[in-house]
């Protein structure tokens, strides 16, 4: 599942994973899962494999936001035995996801997504792929 990357995000996930001793990798997809960039310390399979993952646990989230009526998805946060997976909304059709360790400060983790998502939030965003219409051809 790799994509062409028509920008570099590369710098900035390991400038956050630099900055966040806790962080053990971080990457940012689209919402349909395609990687859009990865910190340098994860394989491009692993990254691609986190993406699906993470697009899949977004999208969970959107479904109940959309079932129950009660708005978009800020953050997804998971909870594991040794780690803690966030994923946060970054632009349009775009999130930024992040592993960390499991005693990570989960405030502080949050906290440094937005601001990263603040900051270059218009860099992270991801056009929509196109679809096919009804005669089979392709739309913007």
């Amino acid at each position: 599942m790799t994509t062409p990357t028509p920008r570099n995000l590369d710098w900035l996930l390991d400038d956050l994973v630099a900055r966040m001793p806790d962080v053990r990798f971080a990457i940012v997809l689209s919402t349909d899962g395609m990687l859009l960039g990865r910190c340098t310390s994860m394989e491009q399979a692993d990254a691609e494999r986190f993406g699906a993952m993470a697009s899949t646990l977004h999208g969970v989230a959107r479904s109940a936001g959309a079932h129950f009526d009660v708005g978009g998805v800020c953050q997804t946060v998971v909870e594991l035995d040794e780690a803690v997976l966030f994923i946060t909304a970054a632009g349009e059709n775009a999130c930024l996801a992040l592993l960390t360790v499991e005693t990570a400060n989960m405030g502080m983790v949050a906290y440094e997504m937005n601001q990263t998502v603040q900051r270059v939030g218009a860099h992270l965003s991801a056009d929509p792929r196109p679809t096919l219409d009804e005669a089979g051809s392709r739309q913007p």
